[in-house]
């Protein structure tokens, strides 16, 4: 497994793994707790892992979360998305840049999102399962949504969005909740 810099939004990382591939399919380590160290993030500071699965075309995001934020390690275990990052930390030299990745369970490549970055995915594929593990246990009161369709953050979602929560449905503007974080 390696771990990949995206140099558009300081301290995100793509954790590659190494497949190994045979008849059988495939298997690959999706998590090194020496490799994640090795770029800074501390192996044992994750509190909680969760699932999700989604119909093709549906959008969950973009969240973020209030108080100390909340650092997560994704993955899309099957299937796959289209993976939307955006910096929304005041003091990063990357503020309000995007990125895209397209996370597929044909890689493993888990994404590593930090603290104050906005994160949200749209599934292109049916299904489409992606694990998330984060750093300290989920406050549902600290939850921050923007919605998808901002034209300040112009996200070019790939395909029809199908369905979506009602609170990312109706969730307020970027700068709406860019003063929510504050």
């Amino acid at each position: 497994m390696k771990a990949i810099p995206v140099p558009g939004i300081a301290g995100v990382f793509l954790f590659e793994p190494t497949p190994h591939v045979d008849e059988r399919g495939f298997f690959c380590r999706t998590f090194d707790r020496d490799v994640v160290r090795s770029v800074g993030i501390d192996p044992d500071g994750f509190a909680q892992d969760s699932l999700s699965r989604s119909a093709k075309g549906v959008v969950r995001g973009m969240h973020v979360r209030s108080g100390a934020g909340e650092a997560k390690l994704v993955r899309c275990s099957f299937g796959a998305v289209f993976d939307v990052v955006v910096d929304l930390r005041p003091g990063s030299p990357t503020y309000r840049n995007q990125e895209f990745f397209e996370l597929s369970g044909d890689t493993q490549v888990s994404l590593y999102v930090p603290a104050g970055c906005a994160h949200g995915f749209q599934a292109l594929t049916d299904p489409a399962d992606v694990s998330y593990r984060i750093d300290r246990p989920h406050d549902p009161t600290e939850d921050i949504s923007i919605g998808f369709a901002d034209p300040e953050l112009a996200i070019p979602w790939p395909l029809p969005v199908t369905l979506m929560s009602s609170r990312d449905r109706e969730a307020p503007s970027l700068a709406e909740a860019t003063r929510a974080l504050t």
